[in-house]
């Protein structure tokens, strides 16, 4: 891939060209999304990348959130030696004295999709790993308590995998509340 971005790709702020002045951090390579440095490291270096970053001046851990690429795979761009996976893990990081942000990207295969938990490092991304867990079935190493947080403990699956099953719950009308669809009181279609 060349090294000079698109114009389509400049017209939407990405760019799979390391970022400005800076191939790589602390070893992992770079990309511009937005004007925003994203660093991908491989699942192995993520911790060890976290560490450094936090070492460097980012105390806050905004947000962690997970992507699951399986129907859209051309949507990605990804800087070259960095393999597309079918799980994403983003973590947006934030330096607050030197007022800049920080994005990681790391690639999670469906095959072995853990990662370790970054709870040690910022205490705060234990509901946000919850979620992950929760909704995409990825696992985090070291979480002090990795039980489900929005669906019930029982349940089967995780709701935000573009291989879920999309169902729905029948609406319940109570007696004489006239159904919008099929006109009659308290019967469904």
């Amino acid at each position: 891939m060349p090294d000079d971005p698109t114009d389509a790709q400049r017209a939407e702020g990405d760019t799979t060209a390391p970022a400005p002045g800076v191939a790589e951090v602390h070893g992992c390579p770079t990309s511009e999304s937005r004007g925003q440095l994203v660093v991908h490291p491989s699942p192995e270096e993520y911790l060890a990348l976290l560490r450094a970053l936090l070492d460097d001046g980012y105390h806050v851990c905004v947000d962690l959130c997970a992507v699951d690429y399986l129907t859209s795979e051309s949507a990605r761009r990804l800087p070259d030696g960095v393999g597309a996976e079918r799980f994403e893990v983003v973590v947006n990081l934030l330096d607050m004295a030197a007022r800049r942000r920080i994005r990681v990207r790391v690639q999670v295969p469906e095959a072995d999709a853990v990662l370790p938990s970054t709870f040690e490092l910022w205490p705060g991304t234990e509901a946000m790993e919850r979620e992950v867990f929760d909704m995409f079935g990825i696992s985090f190493e070291g979480h002090p308590d990795l039980t489900r947080i929005l669906m019930p403990e029982d349940w089967v699956g995780h709701p935000l995998r573009k291989d879920y099953a999309v169902g729905r719950i029948p609406v319940q009308f109570s007696p004489g509340h006239a159904d919008p669809v099929a006109g009659s009181p308290g019967q469904l279609p």
